[in-house]
């Protein structure tokens, strides 16, 4: 029996959320076009008959430019820290770029394995993709390079075999039943917000807040009250559209997602509050029990 902590670490859009969400069977990371679509630590499960791997997928690394940004980078150093091997994700459809590099030189300081993962190879030849495993073996020592589609579920095996490699503890941190860290409320917003910024392209800044304030299990469905906090009245009026249009969008394509996750009938209600003062959503958010909510 092996076990360990992966880190996920990469620039944004490189495909860690679902890369974490191919291994583990199930959506529990969202994933957008968006930059600074991950805003939590969040872990993933991976059960097997001799291992137990524990996937922690990062904000994507990126020159801040706001408060958040430099939240979002902290939370992705940290969890450098705390695990037993990186693996680092880079989109191999793009040219190595001057964030690529950035990443690689914190690498230069650590005393753990990283495992460089070429992602994307389904839009490359296979010339391509030694060119470009010659380009990054340039720039530094990867203990392994492993080229991998997490789209097209490509090689996947071969990068679970290759981590086995490198765990080094020997009991289960998990149940084999348990496939993230998170509780189902937490997947259920997450899976709402990830809906809010890909109906609303770039008019909803990534400031809101959704929150699950009623779940009731039944036998064979599920009743659930998603709250979504804005700032301002203006992103209200968005996310709710002409006479409900786009919540009513939001909630027919998020009802389908949290079904698939919880397994049965899902009767969702959406509706959005503006919420202007800082103190005030910390407020409203404790009465919820979200009293260690990090944005």
């Amino acid at each position: 029996m092996r076990s360990g902590f992966v880190g996920l670490i990469g620039r944004p859009n490189v495909g860690k959320s679902t890369l974490m969400n191919l291994i583990v069977g199930k959506k529990i990371a969202i994933t957008s076009n968006k930059p600074q679509t991950t805003r939590n630590i969040i872990q993933g499960i991976y059960n097997d008959d001799d291992s137990q791997i524990v996937f922690v997928d990062t904000p994507g690394i990126h020159k801040p430019n706001h408060k958040l940004g430099k939240y979002l980078n902290r939370q992705a150093y940290y969890s450098i820290d705390d695990v037993d091997v990186i693996l680092f994700l880079v989109d191999a459809s793009q040219n190595l770029g001057s964030g690529d590099k950035y990443i690689i030189e914190r690498f230069a300081s650590l005393n753990k394995p990283v495992i460089l993962i070429l992602n994307k190879i389904d839009k490359l030849t296979k010339e391509e993709i030694l060119l470009k495993i010659t380009e990054y073996k340039d720039l530094y020592d990867f203990c392994e390079i492993v080229p991998v589609s997490a789209l097209k579920d490509k090689n996947i095996d071969t990068l679970i075999n290759v981590l086995k490699q490198y765990l080094t503890d020997n009991i289960k941190y998990f149940s084999n039943e348990q496939i993230t860290n998170k509780s189902n409320e937490f997947i259920i917003s997450e899976l709402v917000r990830e809906k809010i910024f890909n109906l609303t392209d770039d008019e909803v800044p990534h400031s809101i807040t959704c929150i699950v304030e009623h779940m009731e299990d039944a036998k064979d469905k599920m009743i659930i009250n998603v709250c979504v906090i804005v700032d301002r009245d203006n992103l209200k009026k968005i996310i709710i559209g002409h006479n409900g249009s786009k919540v009513k969008e939001i909630g027919i394509k998020a009802r389908k997602d949290i079904e698939k996750f919880v397994g049965k009938k899902v009767f969702l209600e959406i509706y959005v509050k503006t919420i202007k003062k800082w103190r005030d959503k910390e407020k409203y958010l404790a009465e919820f029990g979200y009293n260690d909510f990090e944005l």
